[in-house]
């Protein structure tokens, strides 16, 4: 037999239900990435990174060397916000900034061999934090697929997102 499922549809919640702040999923999500930064805010204590930082560096051991403008695309951020992260790097001796002999409006950033020599400190990172989730591995990847999923439903969505766009609904939705 199959297990019951909510049916229920945005016209199905009423008015008021879309304003109380335990039915919101963008709050929920807005929760759990708090909670998350506490504990990467331990976890790279030691690295003497910050999580935007980390995640700098992620993009750059993965990629190697990258123009700005392509960190930001991975990351999802501004030159604006990301200058100053690469700049505090720079300063820490992790990354090196060059502007590119083809065009000079262009910066291109890539680890430095202590940049790289952090990579081997940072691997015990990802595996804390999964850890630290208490989900199995199954369950982290699934949650990803699903927060994939709705990221790039939102970014279709664009700026005109409706006001039911951040709420689960109720309690019993999941």
């Amino acid at each position: 037999m199959d297990a019951p499922t909510d049916k229920k549809t945005l016209q199905d919640v009423a008015d008021e239900d879309f304003l109380r702040l335990d039915h919101q999923i963008c709050f929920s999500l807005h929760a759990a990435s708090r909670a998350f930064n506490g504990v990467y805010r331990s976890a790279l204590k030691d690295l003497g990174l910050t999580y935007p930082q980390y995640l700098v560096m992620l993009v750059l051991w993965e990629h190697g060397e990258l123009p700005v403008k392509q960190i930001g695309e991975h990351l999802r951020l501004e030159s604006g916000t990301l200058s100053p992260l690469l700049k505090r790097l720079e300063a820490a001796g992790y990354v090196e900034r060059r502007r590119s002999a083809a065009d000079e409006r262009s910066v291109t950033i890539r680890p430095t061999a202590q940049g790289e020599a952090l990579r081997g400190r940072a691997l015990g990172v990802p595996r804390r934090i999964a850890e630290a989730t208490g989900l199995s591995l199954d369950r982290i990847r699934a949650l990803r697929a699903s927060l994939d999923a709705l990221t790039a439903t939102l970014d279709t969505a664009g700026s005109g997102a409706g006001a039911g766009d951040c709420v689960a609904g109720g309690p019993d939705e999941g």
